[in-house]
């Protein structure tokens, strides 16, 4: 996998005291669109941080990520990004080439959403002081009930290097929990964590080619009680 890119140097933080707020963002039941989502959920099983940080699954919210954004000073998000570049590929992106850059070429709605919540917190004067994108490009999309490929995968330590790097530049004081520290509270559903989530996949050749059976479950469940004519 292409190494990934440091971030601009940082610059001296004036604002110590400011709020953090670390965000995944995408939808896990489609492949390597999870990828935001099992970043913010890797970090949170592997470090500490100082009260002033959150970290928080967006998944697919959308607008109802808005006060979330307008209460953070700094924010780094996670997402899975059509760069068009090698799968896997980290690339990262700052302040104002955001919401060019999950605008440019959508692979889901989500990204339509967020970026109408950065339009919505910068009209309303309450927008991060410093915005990172830490992208990766999607292998898989089409896996509907998939879990991440394992190109993309690989990516996971590399963004999460570049965001405890951005996070300890601006005082969130992270520590690890292999030193002792015990994780916080999971940011996902316990059904949606990665572990759990890949244990209950169907093996392939009894997965359904249209989707996860588990997803579909309650469609065909209606489908077989309906009466017939």
């Amino acid at each position: 996998m292409p190494a990934a890119p440091a971030p601009s140097p940082d610059a001296p933080d004036d604002r110590v005291d400011a709020s953090i707020l670390v965000l995944g963002i995408g939808n896990v039941l489609w492949a390597d669109e999870g990828f935001g989502v099992r970043c913010v959920e890797a970090l949170q099983s592997r470090w500490r941080f100082a009260p002033k940080v959150s970290l928080a699954d967006g998944g697919t919210q959308g607008l109802y990520l808005l006060p979330l954004v307008q209460g953070a000073g700094r924010l780094i998000v996670f997402d899975a990004v059509d760069y068009g570049l090698e799968p896997g590929t980290l690339k990262v992106v700052e302040d104002d080439e955001v919401p060019a850059f999950l605008g440019a070429k959508k692979m889901s709605l989500h990204q339509t959403g967020f970026q109408e919540v950065l339009a919505l917190a910068q009209l309303s004067g309450h927008y991060p002081e410093k915005l990172v994108l830490i992208g990766c490009q999607p292998k898989e999309l089409a896996d509907f009930g998939g879990s991440l490929s394992d190109t993309v995968k690989a990516a996971l330590e590399p963004a999460l290097q570049v965001a405890v790097r951005l996070l300890d530049a601006w005082g969130a004081e992270p520590l690890s929990c292999d030193a002792g520290m015990p994780p916080g509270e999971p940011v996902t559903a316990s059904a949606l964590g990665l572990a759990a989530y890949e244990a209950g996949r169907p093996a392939s050749e009894d997965a359904c080619r249209i989707g996860d059976a588990r997803v579909l479950a309650r469609r065909l469940k209606a489908e077989a009680t309906q009466p017939e004519g």
